[in-house]
């Protein structure tokens, strides 16, 4: 069974406050999206790994490739307009990477899809999502809301059963076969993330436990979480 990673790293880094996209920010000697590619490059050498990224990005990326020394292989495609199209970008070039390979399209290869900029995802993590995708063909992670939530309507506020919620995380893994035919779809604004797509088109999303540590760095205080956080070798 063959596995495969879409990486999205489309951000623009506006809410750090900065020029330097987000997933270009250095820790620990790195850019932030070269250790996202390394956790998934530990956790299975053999999986292809495909890099969605901004046109635009693509020249930084590379010299920073050649300066730091990314060991890790992966394909570049270019990002869409919105990271619906992003993911269908790198779908369609996975799609026909294999038919040019000669490889049949009614597996049951596995493709995650992971944020660049959650680069503490666990291997235990992974590992767990790929197991039951394998059966379940759509699942992701997801971690118990920790404080008490509010639903604002035209009436005011009033407190919702939390127990009832689950925050959601990546990589959230499909059945290529699924996840291609989802993404055939028109766009909605309604898709807010890969799960949202599938189940758009009628299949059930499984669920396995996430890591809180699993954090999307989006802002300067995200950024001090990590450093306290570290990176794994």
């Amino acid at each position: 069974m063959d596995r495969y990673v879409l990486i999205v790293a489309g951000g623009k880094g506006l809410r750090m406050g900065g020029d330097l996209p987000k997933q270009f920010i250095p820790m620990q000697g790195k850019p932030l999206l070269m250790h996202t590619l390394e956790v998934f490059h530990r956790w299975d050498a053999s999986a292809r790994i495909i890099l969605v990224l901004p046109e635009d990005h693509q020249p930084y990326w590379k010299m920073l490739c050649e300066e730091i020394g990314c060991k890790v292989p992966h394909a570049i495609v270019k990002g869409g307009t919105t990271r619906f199209f992003s993911v269908k970008n790198g779908l369609d070039w996975l799609l026909a990477e294999r038919h040019r390979e000669g490889m049949e399209d009614s597996d049951l290869s596995l493709v995650a899809v992971h944020d660049g900029v959650r680069p503490f995802v666990s291997p235990e993590v992974i590992g767990a999502c790929f197991e039951k995708a394998a059966t379940a063909g759509a699942v992701i992670p997801v971690v118990p809301m920790i404080d008490s939530l509010r639903e604002v309507d035209a009436n005011g506020s009033h407190p919702v059963d939390r127990s009832r919620y689950m925050a959601v995380q990546t990589p959230q893994v499909f059945h290529l076969a699924l996840l291609a035919k989802a993404y055939e779809q028109p766009y909605s604004s309604l898709f807010t993330d890969d799960a949202s797509v599938v189940e758009a088109m009628g299949h059930a999303i499984d669920t396995v436990p996430g890591d809180r540590e699993n954090i999307k760095i989006t802002t300067p205080f995200d950024l001090l979480i990590a450093e306290a956080i570290g990176f794994r070798t």
